[in-house]
C-alpha cells in the first residue's frame, strides 16, 4: 500500500508542477497579448552616427556552410571603415583551408575581415568569442553563428536601439529556412516560434530577465566585459551572460520584427545534440544563477517568478518523463480501493492541456493568420509536436539532471547541411553523429512499455479504462520515432 501511495503522491506533484508552468506560460501569453496591442509602429530609431561594428562568427568544423555563411555576411550594409569581421575558427579539418580562401578573396574585395584560428578549443565557444574580444576594434559586437543569414540591412535595423545607453543587447527574432523540411524541422520551428514570439516578447515588456539566444544578436562591449566575459563554465554561455549582465541592471531589447533566417537540425542525432546542450546548459545556469537572482532586493517578485522557470525550463521534461512513467501504474492503481475515482490526475491534466493549447495557437495564428484552415492544420501539428517532444523527454531528462548535478562535459557543436546546396545526400555529411547511444536502447524499451500501456486499456477490467488511452498513445509513437530515427543511418 505504501508503495501506491508514493505513486500517487509523486504522480499528483508532477501534475501540480505541469499546471503551475502552464499557469506561468498563461502569464506571460496575456503579456503578449497586452503587449500587440499597446505596442508602438515598427519604425527603426534614427542611426545619428556609425558605431563601429564587430561582427564575431564563431565556426567549428562548418566545410558544409562557410562559404554561404561568408559570402552573405559580406553582404551587410554598413561603412565599411566602421566595420571589420572576424572569423573565429576553431576547426579542425579541411574546412580551415577553405575558410582562409575564402576570407582571402574577401579581403581583396576591400573588406576587413580577419582569420582567428585557434589551436586548441579551450573554452568552446565562450573560449573563441572571448579570445576574439581582445582584438575586437568595434563598440558594438553582433554574432552570428554558422547556420545564420543575417539580411543586408540587419545592422541598420538593429544598432539604433543603442542609443539608449542602458541598453546591453539587442535580440533578434529567429527564422526558419527550411521549416517545411521534415516533421522533425517542423516540429522545432513550432517550439522555437512560442519562445522567440510569446517568451521573449512576453517577458521583455514586462521587465523580466531574457536571454541572448547565443546568435543573431549584437552586444556592447562595455556591457560583456561588466557583466564580467564569456565564460565555458555552463554549455549555454548565452544564458549565462545574459543573466550575470541582467543582474548588472544592463537592459536587453529584443526585436519581434526582426527576423534572422537559419537552418534547423534534420537530422534526430543534429537535434539530440543540440537539445542536450540547450536543456543541460539551461539547468547549470539555474544552479549558478537562480539563488544570485533571488537573493537581490532590487528584483521584483514576478521577474524572481519568471527566472525560475526560465532557467528551470528544462526539469520540465524530467517532471514530464515522470509523469509518464507513472500513468502506467496509476492506470492500475485507480482501480483499487481507495483510489478508485481518483480523478484529480484527470483534472489537472486536462487544464494545463487546455492553456498550453491557448498559448501555443495565439503564437500560431500570429505567423500564419486566423481561419478554418489554419486552425485544424494547427490542432494536427500541436498533437505531433507534442508527441515527439515527449519522445525526447528521456533524453532531456538526462541532460537536465546532469546540468543540476554538476557532471562536467564537453560542447558538442550541433552538425550544419546548407540543405538548398546538398539536397538528398545530406546523410554522408561527415559531421553526423553515427554512434550508438546507450538511451537509444531505453527509449526503444519505453516504446514497448507505453504499448503495454496501450494493451492494458483494453484489458485492465471487463469495461477497459481508456483515461490515459491517448496519452500512451502519444508517448508509443514520440518515443518510438525518436527510437527508430536515433538508430545510426536511420536519421531522416
Amino acid at each position: 500500500m505504501m508503495i501506491k501511495i508514493f505513486i500517487v503522491i509523486f504522480y499528483s506533484v508532477a501534475l501540480w508542477l505541469i499546471l503551475i508552468y502552464a499557469l506561468a506560460q498563461l502569464h506571460l501569453l496575456i503579456s503578449y497579448i497586452k503587449a500587440k496591442k499597446h505596442s508602438a509602429d515598427k519604425t527603426t530609431p534614427n542611426l545619428n552616427t556609425f558605431p563601429r561594428i564587430t561582427i564575431q562568427l564563431p565556426i567549428y568544423n562548418e566545410l558544409y556552410v562557410i562559404e554561404r555563411l561568408l559570402n552573405n555576411i559580406a553582404k551587410i550594409k554598413y561603412p565599411k571603415d566602421k566595420l571589420d569581421i572576424q572569423v573565429l575558427d576553431d576547426s579542425t579539418d579541411e574546412s580551415v583551408t577553405k575558410t582562409a580562401s575564402i576570407i582571402n578573396t574577401l579581403q581583396k574585395e576591400g573588406l576587413d575581415i580577419t582569420h582567428i584560428h585557434r589551436k586548441t578549443r579551450t573554452g568552446f565557444k565562450a573560449g573563441a568569442l572571448k579570445e576574439g574580444l581582445k582584438s575586437a576594434k568595434g563598440e558594438f559586437i553582433a554574432i552570428f553563428d554558422a547556420d545564420f543569414l543575417p539580411k543586408p540591412d540587419w545592422l541598420l535595423q538593429t544598432v539604433p536601439y543603442f542609443n539608449d545607453e542602458n541598453i546591453g543587447v539587442v535580440q533578434t527574432r529567429w527564422g526558419h529556412l527550411n521549416r517545411d523540411f521534415s516533421i522533425l524541422t517542423k516540429v522545432q520551428a513550432f517550439a522555437l516560434d512560442a519562445h522567440f514570439t510569446i517568451e521573449q516578447v512576453g517577458r521583455n515588456t514586462q521587465g523580466h530577465f531574457i536571454n541572448f539566444n547565443g546568435t543573431a544578436g549584437i552586444w556592447r562591449k562595455n556591457c560583456i566585459l561588466d557583466a564580467g566575459n564569456w565564460t565555458a563554465d555552463t554549455l549555454t554561455e548565452d544564458l549565462d551572460l545574459s543573466y550575470r549582465a541582467q543582474l548588472k541592471q544592463w537592459k536587453f531589447k529584443y526585436l519581434e520584427h526582426v527576423e534572422t533566417p537559419a537552418e534547423l537540425p534534420i537530422a534526430v542525432s543534429a537535434a539530440r545534440s543540440q537539445q542536450f546542450r540547450w536543456n543541460k546548459g539551461a539547468a547549470e545556469n539555474f544552479r549558478k544563477s537562480f539563488f544570485k537572482v533571488l537573493s537581490t532586493d532590487n528584483i521584483s517578485t514576478s521577474t524572481k517568478f519568471h527566472s525560475f522557470f526560465h532557467l528551470l525550463n528544462s526539469s520540465m521534461f524530467l517532471i514530464l518523463f515522470v509523469l509518464a512513467v507513472l500513468s502506467i501504474p496509476m492506470l492500475y492503481i485507480k482501480q483499487i480501493d481507495p483510489f478508485k475515482g481518483y480523478t484529480i490526475g484527470l483534472g489537472f491534466f486536462i487544464l494545463s492541456s487546455i492553456i498550453f493549447f491557448m498559448y501555443y495557437w495565439y503564437m500560431y495564428k500570429t505567423i500564419y493568420g486566423n481561419g478554418i484552415k489554419n486552425f485544424i492544420n494547427y490542432i494536427g501539428l500541436f498533437f505531433v509536436f507534442f508527441t515527439i517532444i515527449m519522445g525526447f523527454s528521456l533524453h532531456n531528462s538526462i541532460a537536465a539532471i546532469e546540468g543540476h548535478l554538476g557532471k562536467p562535459s564537453d560542447f558538442i557543436r550541433t552538425p550544419k547541411f546548407n540543405i538548398d546546396a546538398i539536397n538528398s545526400s545530406w546523410k554522408n555529411n561527415k559531421y553526423l553523429n553515427k554512434t550508438f547511444s546507450i538511451s537509444t536502447i531505453f527509449e526503444g524499451i519505453l516504446t514497448l512499455y507505453f504499448g503495454f500501456g496501450l494493451y492494458s486499456a483494453f484489458t485492465i477490467s471487463d469495461k477497459g479504462d481508456f483515461s490515459f488511452f491517448i496519452f500512451h498513445l502519444m508517448l508509443f509513437i514520440g518515443f518510438g520515432y525518436v527510437f527508430l530515427k536515433s538508430i545510426p543511418m536511420r536519421n531522416s
